[in-house]
């Protein structure tokens, strides 16, 4: 078990949550890599919350994620590197 496995059992214990989806993390950390090169660093965390959020309340996570995922591409492209 990796770090990050046992890190994730934890936390989903101390919450007392069950697994959305098998591969949960890999999913928020392709949300963050996705946003943070696309959209902003700091708008990484905030997604991941939000990505949270809806599934929380039954949103599928592999919907949700990809959603995120097609958003911060698009923004990144309505949106060049240095343009603000």
């Amino acid at each position: 078990m990796s770090v990050l496995d046992d890190w994730t059992a934890q936390v989903r214990a101390a919450l007392e949550l069950t697994p959305a989806h098998p591969d949960e993390h890999k999913l928020v950390l392709d949300i963050a890599r996705d946003v943070a090169h696309g959209v902003l660093r700091p708008a990484a965390p905030v997604s991941a919350y939000l990505f949270g959020l809806a599934v929380g309340r039954g949103a599928d996570p592999v919907a949700s994620a990809a959603a995120i995922t097609e958003l911060a591409a698009r923004w990144a492209e309505q949106h060049p590197a240095g343009e603000e």
